[in-house]
Parts: structure tokens; sequence; C-alpha cells
């Protein structure tokens, strides 16, 4: 599909003798998610320390977010080039690269994945599948939760139309829910026109997005953990001088550095949740044990479906 970013990029990459001299570059950086919301934050930031480190090297030209390109293109765009930077979560870009997916499963902080080789093994995917070079998960410790208008009382969502990304999918059918993929800038409608009966989310970011007004319970125990990373195209990121190249990659570790402040965001909503009047459903005892091993038995199963040859080993890496 096209949209009004067909175009190439076109990046000021003039370079002297081994890097030396090389001119400002200026990349071009693209988000998934509406701009200054919970899951772009780590992205502006990201750009913030580029640019106030990079002066005179590297900056990143941000162009925004959802109203710039629709989140589910975004895969495509930066693997073609169109963008040079993004920040996605692996449920947008499963269209390109179905088993980035499986980061919602990860059950190891990235400092364990980089040092047991799963990182790594991603990484070798991401390079051959996306044409992409992953720089930071930001998002991690971010549980996923099932939020409704109406209530339920035992973990069976037969009779529900809820909104999902492929996050989702196979758990909440598997509990007999009938399932509607929109991008997130979709959801308040639905919810108000009764469109849909709930939503998956994580504990963060519906306040960003309006989302508690239509929100009457969130189910408890959560989920998975939501996962949103900076990824570069990889030609892009090889175009550039050891110097440029070394102010992305510093960027990106201080980036992931921060990740476990995340756990401190939780804490904050769920007590806003709980201010707003949202009540909790929790499955407890042997529901929430079903529940929550439903959610990764489906999820998994989904992964090595769609990826017979890589799903398995993912699964040796990622759960404990």
């Amino acid at each position: 599909m096209r949209t009004r970013f067909a175009a190439p990029v076109v990046a000021c990459l003039v370079l002297g003798s081994g890097g030396a001299g090389a001119q400002e570059v200026t990349l071009k950086g693209i988000t998934s998610f509406a701009e200054k919301t919970f899951y772009s934050r780590g992205f502006e930031k990201f750009i913030d320390k580029v640019n106030a480190d990079g002066k005179g090297k590297i900056q990143i030209n941000y162009i925004g977010g959802p109203k710039a390109m629709p989140p589910f293109e975004v895969g495509n765009a930066l693997k073609n080039g169109v963008v040079d930077i993004s920040n996605a979560t692996g449920a947008f870009y499963t269209n390109v690269f179905p088993e980035a997916d499986a980061w919602k499963l990860t059950q190891r902080p990235m400092a364990e994945l980089r040092k047991n080789g799963g990182f790594d093994y991603m990484a070798k995917l991401y390079a051959e599948k996306m044409n992409a070079v992953f720089l930071a998960r930001h998002i991690d410790d971010n549980p996923f939760h099932l939020y409704l208008t109406k209530p339920i009382t035992k973990p069976d969502l037969t009779g529900l139309k809820l909104r999902i990304t492929p996050v989702y999918r196979e758990f909440f059918q598997a509990l007999g829910a009938t399932v509607v993929q929109t991008p997130p800038g979709e959801v308040y409608t639905a919810l108000e026109r009764g469109v849909v009966d709930g939503y998956g989310w994580p504990i963060t970011g519906i306040f960003d997005l309006g989302w508690h007004e239509r929100t009457k319970f969130r189910v408890d125990p959560g989920f998975y953990s939501a996962e949103v990373s900076i990824l570069i195209n990889k030609a892009s990121l090889e175009k550039l001088s050891p110097e440029q190249r070394k102010v992305i990659m510093d960027a990106a570790a201080w980036l992931e550095g921060q990740a476990a402040e995340t756990a401190k965001e939780n804490a904050t909503d769920t007590e806003k949740q709980k201010a707003a009047g949202i009540q909790v459903i929790e499955f407890k005892g042997a529901d929430g044990q079903a529940f929550r091993a439903k959610a990764y038995e489906t999820g998994w199963a989904g992964i090595i479906a769609k990826s017979p040859e890589h799903g398995p080993k993912l699964r040796e890496f990622f759960s404990k």
C-alpha cells in the first residue's frame, strides 16, 4: 500500500574517508503510537538525547505518529527505507516479521536475553526478515490486561466482541471471543458506539488515549509483557560513520537501562484506574492460574504455527 511517504528518504549521508570530517546526518524517525503518550515518550527521550549528543554529527527528524503513518505500515516503511528509525511493538509488524510477536512472551529481562543468546538469535532474524537492527527495548515488565464494558464471572469470553492486535488474537479466541483488529486511534469510538465490548491493553496508557472514560472493568491477573522497541534500518545504520553510530548506540543503551522505571508507571496507573471507578474482576486460585496458563499456551502455539523453525528455539530462550 502506498502512503504519503512513498518517496525514499533522502538523508544527508556524505561521509569523508573513514568517517573523518563527516557531515551532519539527519535520519527520519517515526512512532507507532500517538506522540507524547506513554509508549512514545521513551522514543522521544531517545531522540532528545541523540540530538543533544549528536549535534553537528547526527540528528533525528521526528515526523510523528499515527497521523503521519498508520501503525501497521511502519514495519514495511522501515524495512524499505522509507523511514530510517522507528518506535514500534512487534505486534504491529507481524506482516513483515511474524516472530516479532514472541517478544510479548519473554519471561526474562533484556539483560539476560543479551547474555543467553536470545537477543542474538532475534537480531539475526531482524536483519534477514526486516532489514533492521534492534536498538533497545524500552518497555518491559508491563503486563497486559483485558478491559471490559460489561462484567464476566469466569474466564469465558463467549459472546463478547473484543478489539485486538495480534498480541491477543489466539488467546481471546481460545476463550470464545469474537475479535476485531483496529489501530489504537479507533478504539474510543468503537467503545462509544458499542461496536466492541472491550479490548486488550497493558496496565499503562489508557488515560493517554481517553479509554478510561468508556471502561468499566479490568480483568486480573495480567498476562504477557508489553514490548515497545526502537529499530533502525540496517542500511541507514551501515552508512553512518563510527562516530555517528556511537551516538545512536550509546543513546539506545542509555534508554534500555531505564526500562525498570516502567514498574513505577504500572503502580501509578493502577491507582488512577481505581480512582476513575474501573472495577477489578479478579480470577483467583485455579481460575487465575488457568487464565494465565492459557495465555502462554495459545501465545506460543501461535508463534510456533507461524514459524515452526524459529518458534521452538525462541521459546527456549524466552521462557523460564
